[in-house]
């Protein structure tokens, strides 16, 4: 099952090489949401494995991102003690352009600028 969350990336870690067949690259996103005139701020750490290590760079720092991502679950046991680990494995990542849905903002707006009614309308008594 995919997930997705959008937030501002505001640290991005160097690759790691856990082993000869293994890397990682971890980031974290600061996700805001308001509720009862408060702003609650979480921050929420990502990893990146394998050739997915490639897909973000410092180009994303401090930039709104929407992140797909899977959660998995291991369990690791040694000597008798057992520990529960639960990564947000990212596979995708885009950048969030700021204003692309808002209409553009109407400038020297005066009488001039205003079309005309139609006649055929002017007289509608609402």
């Amino acid at each position: 099952m995919a997930f997705e969350i959008t937030g501002k990336i505001i640290d991005i870690l160097p690759v790691v090489n856990v082993s000869d067949r293994f890397r990682k690259r971890e980031f974290v996103i600061e996700k805001k949401d308001a509720g009862g005139g408060i702003v609650f701020v979480e921050y929420i750490k990502f990893q990146l494995v394998q050739e997915k290590c490639d897909i973000i760079d410092d180009s994303f720092l401090n930039e709104e991102v929407k992140v797909y991502f899977n959660i998995k679950g291991n369990r690791w046991e040694k000597d008798g003690r057992v520990s529960y680990f639960t990564n947000l494995d990212a596979w995708k990542i885009e950048k969030i352009s700021a204003r692309t849905n808002e209409p553009e903002a109407i400038t020297n707006l005066s009488q001039e600028n205003v079309p005309p009614e139609p006649e055929e309308f002017s007289d509608l008594p609402f």
